[in-house]
């Protein structure tokens, strides 16, 4: 049987955020358990652009496979899926809902670990995919009182309100400055592509859970260095990742506090109510391909797709 071919119209219809947020908080213990792999991203130079790979390994499920995306012109993304028992490619997926999906889920998972228990009152700097899909995931999690949301182009804010309101059914309203979104927040999402902060850290009241998800290194970077300062502990899903990023990271990777470590009850992420926890997503390598079996077994059989009866 040829393997399924699955698309970005199979991943809406198909991946729930319930789905999604389990699946990737089972690889993070798999990981800090030794039972999965997920080295460093791997970077093919291309001249003026990058073809990169994340590769996984979930012995339990006796999968694995890669992820593929470029740096040259923002091609389709891609993932491939094989069955460890016999070698058969069982799922490739293209396009670009999984791996943001999969971000999501693993903010999500984050958030549910480090914020504050209960209802969380949501501040989210950007308008994008990636500000969307950790929403999206978040509610899996928690309670999402209300959403305030800031952007570049307020047309966008305005827009995604709407949709979260719609789409979501959660109370959210669009505001004029970044400063307005984040003050005075359970959990604040910060999804840019700037190089430069978009925030001040004493934007952010005490308590407060941040998601940093756009650049963090030390020549471009989305928040302000001065954030790891005020903040108990900066965790993330991938020291390792971190490390490997081609310029430095601009928070110590080393006192970085590892997200499954917390999962699994090893580590901490808050001991107080007023202290302040972030979160350095990088995207475990392994969970888009864990996520992409839980499509392949789901679409299995279905019509319309390769592999299925009447494809």
């Amino acid at each position: 049987m040829p393997p399924l071919l699955l698309g970005d119209d199979d991943v809406r219809a198909r991946l729930d955020a319930g789905t999604a947020v389990r699946t990737v908080r089972a690889v993070l213990l798999a990981r800090y358990a030794g039972t999965a792999q997920a080295p460093p991203r791997v970077r093919a130079d291309l001249g003026d652009g990058q073809l990169v790979f994340t590769a996984g390994r979930l012995r339990e499920q006796e999968l694995f496979g890669f992820r593929a995306y470029d740096t040259l012109v923002g091609a389709e993304q891609l993932v491939a899926v094989w069955n460890a028992r016999d070698g058969r490619l069982s799922a490739v997926v293209h396009g670009a809902e999984l791996g943001a999906r999969r971000t999501g889920a693993i903010g999500a998972v984050a958030v549910d670990a480090a914020a504050r228990p209960g209802p969380v009152r949501v501040g989210i700097v950007g308008a994008g995919t990636q500000a969307w899909t950790q929403l999206w995931a978040m509610r899996a999690v928690r309670e999402v009182e209300d959403v305030v949301v800031a952007a570049r182009r307020p047309e966008r804010a305005a827009a995604f309100a709407r949709k979260a309101a719609d789409e979501l059914g959660v109370r959210a309203r669009s505001v004029g400055t970044a400063e307005d979104a984040v003050r005075a927040r359970d959990v604040v999402v910060v999804a840019t592509n700037s190089a430069v902060p978009v925030l001040e850290a004493d934007w952010i009241a005490p308590g407060t859970h941040v998601t940093t998800l756009g650049p963090k290194t030390v020549s471009r970077h989305e928040v302000p260095a001065a954030l790891a300062r005020r903040a108990s502990v900066v965790l993330t899903d991938s020291r390792a990742q971190a490390a490997g990023y081609p310029e430095r990271h601009l928070f110590d990777v080393d006192s970085m506090v590892d997200l499954g470590a917390v999962l699994a009850g090893a580590a901490r992420a808050r001991t107080g109510p007023g202290q302040i926890t972030v979160f350095c997503s990088v995207g475990l390598a392994g969970t888009e391909v864990a996520l992409a079996a839980v499509l392949g077994r789901r679409s299995a059989g279905r019509p319309g797709h390769a592999g299925s009866p009447d494809a």
